[in-house]
C-alpha cells in the first residue's frame, strides 16, 4: 500500500482479516472538512460479514455527521447500533486552526499520539479507553483535548495488535512504514487487526 494524503492528514493503513473470514470488521474512516479532519477506527465485536456490516453501519454515519462534536458522535453511534452485536471504537477531531486534537475512544481500539517535537509535551500521549461497546452498553463519556502540532503523528489499532505496538514509534517514519511495521511484527492469530497511522500535515508550523 502506498500513503494517502488528504487536505490535512497523510496516513497509512494496514490490515488483517480473521483466519478463514473473507471479510474484515475492522474498518477505519479519515474525514476531512472546512473545519478539520475526523479520524476513527472501528471494530465490530466478533468478526465476520456481521461485524463487517455494524462497523460499515457506524463509519457512514460518522461521515455524515463529522462536524458534531466527538462524544455526540459515539451517542449517535450508539442509538444506531442498538439491536446489532455492537461496535467498539476510538476516534479524534482535529482542528488545525486551533492545534487541538479531541479524541475519544470506548472499548479497547488503542490510540496514541505521537509527537513530532518533544518539547511541546511528551513523547507520546496514551488515549484513554472507556469499558463499553456502543449500542449495547455506552460508559460515561468524556473526551481528553491535547494540543497538536505539524507533524504529529496518530495512531489506533484495533484488539488483533499486541498492547505494546507503541514501543519506539517515531513521527519521522513514513505512515505506511509504522503501518506495516506494526502489523507485521505485533499482529496476534485470533482477530481481526487494523493499523492506522495518521500524520498531521494540515497544521501551520
Amino acid at each position: 500500500m502506498e500513503t494517502i494524503n488528504e487536505p490535512m492528514v497523510e496516513y497509512g493503513l494496514a490490515k488483517h482479516a480473521h483466519v478463514g473470514e473473507g471479510e474484515s470488521g475492522d474498518l477505519h474512516m479519515v474525514c476531512c472538512n472546512q473545519n478539520g479532519v475526523l479520524i476513527a477506527v472501528i471494530d465490530g465485536i466478533g468478526h465476520g460479514e456481521e461485524a463487517a456490516e455494524v462497523a460499515r453501519t457506524a463509519a457512514t454515519l460518522l461521515r455524515s455527521s463529522a462536524d458534531e462534536p466527538v462524544i455526540s458522535l459515539v451517542e449517535l453511534c450508539h442509538e444506531k447500533l442498538k439491536g446489532t452485536r455492537g461496535a467498539v471504537l476510538s476516534l479524534a477531531f482535529i482542528s488545525p486552526e486551533q492545534k487541538m486534537m479531541t479524541w475519544l475512544g470506548v472499548g479497547n481500539v488503542q490510540g496514541v499520539l505521537v509527537r513530532a517535537d518533544t518539547k511541546k509535551g511528551n513523547l507520546q500521549e496514551l488515549l484513554l479507553l472507556r469499558a463499553g461497546v456502543v449500542g449495547s452498553k455506552l460508559p460515561s463519556l468524556q473526551a481528553s483535548v491535547l494540543p497538536v502540532s505539524h507533524g504529529d503523528t496518530v495512531v489506533f489499532a484495533t484488539d488483533g495488535i499486541q498492547n505494546d505496538f507503541s514501543m519506539g514509534l517515531s513521527a519521522r517514519e513514513n505512515p505506511q512504514r509504522v503501518a506495516d511495521r506494526i502489523l507485521s511484527k505485533y499482529r496476534n492469530r485470533n482477530d481481526d487487526a487494523l493499523v492506522l497511522v495518521a500524520r498531521l500535515t494540515g497544521i501551520a508550523p
